[in-house]
């Protein structure tokens, strides 16, 4: 199954998640009711949203909560990505100039604190409200930030472990992926053994989801189709297809690669070096290999659920997640 089938499939109920975004966006504010409508014309794949709707589907008959808590997470996912822009300097999102490019940061910043709150007004919203959903969405709040102060912390300083990453790609993407699946699955009224296995493929997802991303860092810049190739390096960020190379490579060699990286937003030129090593030592095929035991993994809990055609979505979209170009 395509992900564009998985879209199809989908869409009477993503209409439904869109309608709520857009109406809990709307503001007698225009700046900001222009700002939200320029950004929700442009909403990128809504993979979380998917993720949760298949999942409930997978489980049960979706429910009116599931429809408040998908459109939630991605508020919040949102949210994250407004800030992340300002904090990053980032100029373009989704092909389109940044709020923070066009406003300012202040401004970019007080429309992702706009979004945030509206995230929690939906998940308060729910006609079977529960403080454990309220906490689910406040611990994956601060994991999001305190993987990305770590991974600003690591970034000036070189040493990234393995298990160093895998704290950061919990928290920067493999928490908010685990959100939608186990509010999905909370929404549904799922079984314990149910609600673990939805937040299991949610999070075994995200790391792959993070991984598969790392890997266009090291991309041949001719065949590059999304990111450009280099950035993580130029921000001094040891990912998944470097740390797999380092592990290879004779210690004072990885520690000489390690000294290049916490320079290289000063000397663009380590960039060159350093790609140069990850491909001498198999870095993206080892990177690849991790990526597979943790889709594995996703997939293998699906095995909890019975067989229905949003389960067949979930594994189509989780291998999709593995071969995605962009």
């Amino acid at each position: 199954m395509l992900i564009r089938d998985i879209q199809t499939f989908l869409q009477p109920r993503l209409q439904q998640v869109e309608a709520i975004i857009r109406r809990s966006l709307e503001s007698d504010v225009p700046l900001l009711d222009a700002t939200n409508q320029r950004l929700r014309e442009h909403p990128g794949k809504m993979m979380r949203p998917q993720l949760a709707l298949l999942m409930a589907g997978a489980i049960g008959v979706t429910a009116p909560d599931t429809y408040r808590y998908a459109a939630a997470v991605e508020l919040l996912h949102n949210a994250t990505l407004l800030h992340d822009d300002v904090v990053d300097g980032a100029t373009v999102r989704r092909g389109l100039p940044t709020v923070a490019s066009l406003l300012g940061g202040g401004p970019a910043v007080l429309v992702g604190d706009f979004w945030l709150v509206k995230c929690i007004q939906q998940v308060l919203a729910a006609e079977d409200f529960s403080l454990r959903v309220l906490h689910l969405f406040s611990d994956t709040l601060g994991a999001l930030t305190e993987g990305e102060l770590l991974q600003m912390q690591k970034a000036s300083l070189g040493d990234t472990s393995e298990e160093d990453y895998l704290r950061i790609i919990h928290g920067k993407t493999a928490s908010l992926f685990a959100l939608a699946t186990r509010t999905a699955a909370i929404s549904v009224h799922a079984s314990p053994e149910m609600e673990e296995a939805a937040a299991e493929f949610g999070h075994e997802l995200g790391i792959a989801f993070q991984i598969k991303d790392d890997i266009f860092d090291y991309q041949d810049p001719s065949e590059a189709l999304g990111k450009p190739v280099g950035i993580d390096l130029k921000e001094q960020k040891i990912t998944q297809p470097l740390l797999c190379a380092l592990e290879k490579a004779p210690a004072p060699e990885a520690a000489h690669i390690r000294s290049l990286v916490t320079s290289a937003s000063e000397k663009p030129g380590n960039v060159a070096v350093i790609q140069s090593f990850v491909k001498a030592y198999d870095g993206v095929a080892a990177a690849v290999a991790k990526l597979e035991e943790h889709l594995q993994q996703a997939i293998g809990s699906l095995e909890a659920f019975p067989a229905s055609e949003e389960k067949t979505c979930l594994e189509s979209l989780a291998r999709y997640v593995a071969n995605r170009e962009a």
